[in-house]
C-alpha cells in the first residue's frame, strides 16, 4: 500500500525531495477528462457541465494518477472594470461557435472561439485587431490587482482533496502569453513597431504579477505555475530572457521565500529554459521537457546537469509512445525515464504536452503500474535495467 497520498507524493517530488515512490502524472489536462464524461467539448469547456476541473479530478481518480491540476482560481479583482459576455452565435451537432465581447472603459474587444464536438476549443478570432489602436483597451486587461476572493480556491482544494496538488497560474510577459490577444506575427510586428507601448505592457504585466503572487502566497496556495506554452517555440531565447525572465525571477524568489512550490510549464523547445532557470531563478520544477521533434530535451542530460537544482517532470512522447505505442512501449519508456531521472527523488513521471484524445486508456494505466511496480524508493536500478532489456528483446 502506498505510504503517501497523491498530493503528498507529487508535492514532495516537486520540492526536489524523495517521496515514497515516483509519482505517475501523465498530462491529461483537457482531452482525456472530457472524453471520459461522454459529453461534447462545449458542455465541459463552455457550459461547465461538468467543469473541466471536476472532469480532471474524476479522470485522476479513474486512472489512479497523482493529480496535477493547473487551473486553480483566486478570483482576482482588478482596478479597471472589465466585463466578459459570451454567446453562442452558431451551433450544430459537430461544433459550437462562441463570440465573446470584452467590455473595457475604452471600448469593446471581440473574440470568437470554436468548440468542436470531440476536440478542445480553439480561437479563430483574437480580440486585439490593431495593437496601437487597441492599446488603450489592452491597458485595462493588465490593470492593478486590488483584491482576491479565495472562496473558489478553497472549494477547488476541497474537491481535489488528497488526489493531487492545485496550481495557481501566474504567467510572465512574453509572446507565449500575449498570443491570446493577437497572433504571433502581429505580436512580432507590434514589438518592433511600437517598442514604447510594448515596454509599457510588460511593465504593467510585471507589476500585476508581483501583486498576484503576493496574494497567492497570502492565500496559502499549494503551488504557483508560471512559464507558458511555447515560451521558446513562439519567440527567440533572446526575447524570452528580455521579456519573461525578470518576472520569473520575481515570482520564483517570492515563492521560495514563502515556501510555496513554483513550477514552469512550457511545451515545445525548453532546454534553454531549464538551464536559465536552474542558474538564474529560484524555480522548483519544470515540465514537460519534450523530446524531439516536439521539443529539444534529453531527460538524462537535464537531470545530470540540473537535477540538483530543479525537480523534473516529464517526458514520454505523447504520440509515438502514448498514442500509437503499445502497453509494452509505455512500460519500456517509463522505466527508462525513471532510470534516467528518478534516482534520489525530485522526479515525476509524466508525458509531453497533453495526451491526445484517442490515447489508449491501457497506456495510461500502464504508466501508473510501472511506478507502483518499479518506482518505490530506493530504486532498484538493476531490476529496472533487466526489465528494460527484457522489453527490448
Amino acid at each position: 500500500m502506498d505510504a503517501m497520498s497523491g498530493k503528498e507524493r507529487i508535492m514532495t517530488a516537486l520540492r526536489n525531495k524523495q517521496p515514497d515512490r515516483v509519482p505517475a502524472t501523465p498530462d491529461i489536462s483537457i482531452m482525456i477528462p472530457t472524453k471520459l464524461t461522454g459529453k461534447p467539448s462545449w458542455e465541459v469547456e463552455f457550459n461547465k457541465n461538468p467543469s473541466l476541473q471536476a472532469a480532471y479530478i474524476n479522470a485522476a481518480k479513474h486512472f489512479g494518477i497523482d493529480g496535477w491540476l493547473y487551473n486553480g482560481r483566486l478570483n482576482f479583482q482588478f482596478r479597471s472594470k472589465v466585463e466578459y459576455e459570451s454567446k453562442v452565435i452558431s451551433r450544430s451537432d459537430e461544433k459550437w461557435v462562441v463570440q465573446t465581447i470584452i467590455k473595457t472603459p475604452d471600448g469593446d474587444l471581440t473574440a470568437v472561439d470554436v468548440y468542436p464536438k470531440d476536440n478542445p476549443s480553439t480561437t479563430i478570432e483574437k480580440p486585439v485587431k490593431n495593437f496601437k489602436e487597441d492599446f488603450k483597451k489592452i491597458r485595462h486587461l493588465f490593470s492593478e490587482v486590488v483584491s482576491y476572493d479565495p472562496e473558489i480556491y478553497r472549494q477547488q482544494k476541497k474537491e481535489i482533496g488528497e488526489v493531487g496538488m492545485l496550481c495557481i497560474g501566474i504567467w510572465p510577459p512574453g509572446l507565449q502569453n500575449y498570443v491570446d490577444l493577437m497572433d504571433v506575427e502581429n505580436l512580432t510586428y507590434a514589438y518592433y513597431d511600437y517598442p514604447e507601448l510594448f515596454e509599457e505592457l510588460v511593465e504593467m504585466h510585471e507589476k500585476r504579477n508581483v501583486q498576484m503572487t503576493a496574494m497567492a502566497i497570502e492565500a496559502g496556495v499549494d503551488s504557483i505555475l508560471t512559464g507558458g506554452s511555447g515560451s521558446i517555440t513562439l519567440q527567440s531565447p533572446e526575447l524570452f530572457r528580455k521579456l519573461s525572465l525578470p518576472s520569473l525571477k520575481q515570482i520564483t524568489k517570492m515563492s521560495r521565500e514563502a515556501g510555496i512550490i513554483s513550477g514552469i510549464h512550457s511545451c515545445g523547445k525548453e532546454r534553454y529554459i531549464v538551464e536559465l532557470c536552474a542558474n538564474e531563478t529560484d524555480l522548483d520544477y519544470i515540465n514537460p521537457l519534450e523530446i524531439p521533434p516536439m521539443g529539444d530535451c534529453d531527460l538524462a542530460e537535464c537531470n545530470q546537469k540540473f537535477g540538483h537544482k530543479l525537480a523534473l517532470m516529464g517526458n514520454l512522447h505523447t504520440t509515438e509512445v502514448m498514442l500509437f505505442g503499445s502497453v509494452q512501449d509505455v512500460r519500456r519508456e517509463s522505466l527508462k525515464a525513471i532510470r534516467d531521472a528518478g534516482i534520489g527523488g525530485g522526479f515525476v513521471l509524466s508525458t509531453g504536452d497533453q495526451c491526445g484524445r484517442d490515447t489508449p486508456f491501457e497506456n495510461l494505466y500502464g504508466m501508473v503500474k510501472v511506478c507502483k511496480e518499479f518506482g518505490t524508493y530506493p530504486l532498484d536500478i538493476d531490476r529496472i535495467e533487466n526489465e528494460i532489456k527484457r522489453l527490448e528483446h
